[in-house]
């Protein structure tokens, strides 16, 4: 039987707020006002998959480009 090695350790304590405000800064972009305050168990799954899904996009998108020999910064 395979371990499970899930781990919800941070590992980069200034991660967690970055990782916030882009959140925020994503949904802002795909029009969700007032995303920080909304309860989202009151909001559709398909609303916080895309927030979630647009920020895993910017994300690969900035390690494309580190990897490319780029600076890399979020837009």
């Amino acid at each position: 039987m395979a371990s499970n090695n899930n781990s919800n350790s941070v590992l980069v304590s200034q991660a967690r707020a970055a990782l916030e405000q882009m959140k925020i800064e994503t949904a802002n972009e795909l029009g969700i006002p007032n995303y920080a305050q909304q309860y989202k168990g009151d909001l559709p799954s398909r609303v916080n998959g895309s927030v979630g899904g647009f920020m895993v996009k910017k994300m690969i998108a900035l390690a494309e480009q580190q990897l490319a020999g780029g600076t890399g910064t979020i837009r």
